[in-house]
Formats: structure tokens, C-alpha cells, sequence
């Protein structure tokens, strides 16, 4: 079980009741103070699994990024840029996602614990931090809606790794596949899109000028 303590839930709702009026990433970051790399994950992404306001997975995602490279890279600590430690949100909107959040977490911390630990090892947390990496991306991209099953994804890994629950990490590979497969399905349909597109206007201009 997550430390009852210290749990998700408890310490965004912290976050959300601080007097001040933006929450930084430097501010969480400090707030969970040396979790593990699979907290910091789950962190960023599970709120970008439920409808956000625009512009949060911009803020969110960017860390995902560096975060799931430093996973896949195997480093022992975590590292942000000043830049992104500054980046912020309202805390209006961060009381949103806590409330929102909050329900969920609560009911995923009454089921997390170690079991299936084969699955994770060296290697394996590499391999976690390479399809982080790769969601992380998609997520950062201004696809809208389109960010919500990459983050639970992600959210999953990160629970999994916290963890070391190969249950959640299971579930976390099953939504990077949907993911995967879902983002292609949509490219295939843009550029068929795009194709037809350019095709009827090409047939429209030879007839607007077989007409002159």
C-alpha cells in the first residue's frame, strides 16, 4: 500500500491549499521531496488522464519528458532544467485537478502493492523509461484529447515502478499499445484526409480551367 502519510492524494491536495498564488513545478517536485522516478511520473501524467484545461499538458509534459529519458538512461537521480523547475500554474487550476484527481487516487491507493516483481529489474526499468520517453512525446503534442490514454499509460508505469506492482505495470504497457495504435489509426486518417483533399482541388482547378 502507498504510505498513508505521505500519500498521492494527500499531498496534492497540500499543494492545491498552499497561500500562494501559482504552484510551480520546483514547488511539487519539492513536495514529494526523493521519491522515486516512478512517483514523479505519475505525478506529471495521471492528471493529464482526466480533462484538463488547455495549456496544462504543455506544462505537465515537458518534465515527463526529461523525467522518462533519465528512466531510460538508467541516471540514479533526477535532474530538471531551471526553466522547467519555473514553469507554473494557477493555483485555481491546480485545485481543480486535485479535486478532480483526488477521488481516483484515493481509490488506486487502496490497491497498489508489490506483487509480479520479475517484471521489473535494470533492464527492464530501461525499457519502462524508453515507452515513458515515447509517450511522454505524444503527450507534449497539441492533439486534442489525444494526450489522455499516452498519460494514463504513463500514470500506470509510474504507480508500477513506485511500487514495484507488475499488475499496474502490465496495465501500463496494455494503454501504451491502445496509444500506439490509436495515434496511427489517426495519422492514417489525416493523410488520407490530406490526399483527398489535395486530390479534389487539383480536379476542381483543371476543370475551373478547362472552363477559360
Amino acid at each position: 500500500m502507498v504510505d498513508d502519510v505521505h500519500r498521492f492524494s494527500d499531498i496534492l491536495a497540500g499543494l492545491a491549499a498552499r497561500p500562494h498564488p501559482k504552484v510551480t513545478v520546483a514547488d511539487v517536485l519539492d513536495a514529494f521531496g526523493d521519491r522515486a522516478f516512478g512517483a514523479l511520473l505519475a505525478v506529471f501524467a495521471a492528471p493529464l488522464a482526466l480533462p484538463m484545461p488547455p495549456g496544462v499538458s504543455a506544462i505537465l509534459g515537458a518534465p515527463l519528458i526529461f523525467i522518462a529519458f533519465q528512466l531510460m538512461i538508467g541516471r540514479p537521480t533526477l535532474w530538471l532544467p531551471n526553466a522547467l523547475m519555473k514553469r507554473s500554474m494557477q493555483r485555481a487550476e491546480f485545485q481543480t485537478m486535485a479535486v478532480r484527481l483526488a477521488p481516483h487516487l484515493q481509490r488506486l491507493e487502496r490497491h497498489l502493492r508489490p506483487r509480479w516483481g520479475f517484471l521489473y529489474g535494470r533492464v527492464a526499468d530501461r525499457l519502462i523509461g524508453a515507452l515513458c520517453l515515447m509517450l511522454s512525446v505524444i503527450v507534449f503534442l497539441p492533439i486534442p484529447f489525444g494526450n489522455m490514454l499516452p498519460s494514463f499509460a504513463i500514470a500506470a508505469f509510474g504507480f508500477g515502478l513506485l511500487e514495484r506492482d507488475g499488475v499496474a505495470g502490465l496495465v501500463g504497457a496494455v494503454a501504451a499499445a491502445l496509444s500506439v495504435i490509436i495515434l496511427a489509426l489517426i495519422w492514417n486518417a489525416l493523410i488520407l484526409a490530406a490526399v483527398t483533399f489535395v486530390g479534389a482541388l487539383g480536379d476542381s482547378f483543371e476543370r475551373l480551367i478547362s472552363l477559360l
